[in-house]
């Protein structure tokens, strides 16, 4: 149940700040709004590594080194969210998002990429996608 309402509370934050960062970037850019917004989570999760981490950051030294383009995917996820939404309108562009996610996680899911378990991604699952995708289509007919 943890997992939904933590999954919930992410598209609704994903969702603002692609909004949020959307609008400041018509203010001060792009790229600075990456930047801005980089720099305050950078910050205040900083802040929580200090205070509430339970972590070790010496562990870095055993991890696969390409997991860290994650902090390369941030970047790039918040300047094309901000295009997206910019060009699409949110809901069409965070729709759109959904699908790329849906897809993207199912084929790691697939595959067992990435050290993920590996499990079954049948017609159900495929056809749920191409609803969503035929969802996206009708929202866009004027």
């Amino acid at each position: 149940m943890l997992g939904i309402i933590y999954s919930i509370i992410a598209g609704i934050s994903m969702t603002l700040q692609g909004v949020f960062n959307t609008r400041l970037s018509d203010k001060i850019g792009l790229w600075e709004t990456n930047c801005l917004v980089q720099g305050i989570g950078f910050i205040l999760t900083l802040i929580a590594v200090f205070t509430i981490g339970s972590g070790n950051i010496k562990n870095i030294k055993s991890a696969n080194k390409m997991y860290l383009l994650g902090g390369v995917l941030g970047a790039i996820i918040i300047y094309t969210v901000m295009r997206g939404i910019k060009s699409l309108g949110a809901t069409c562009a965070i729709g759109i998002i959904l699908i790329s996610q849906l897809s993207s996680a199912g084929l790691v899911d697939c595959l067992g990429l990435f050290n993920c378990e590996p499990i079954k991604f049948g017609f159900t699952k495929i056809a749920g996608i191409i609803i969503m995708i035929v969802g996206i289509i009708i929202f866009k007919i004027r």
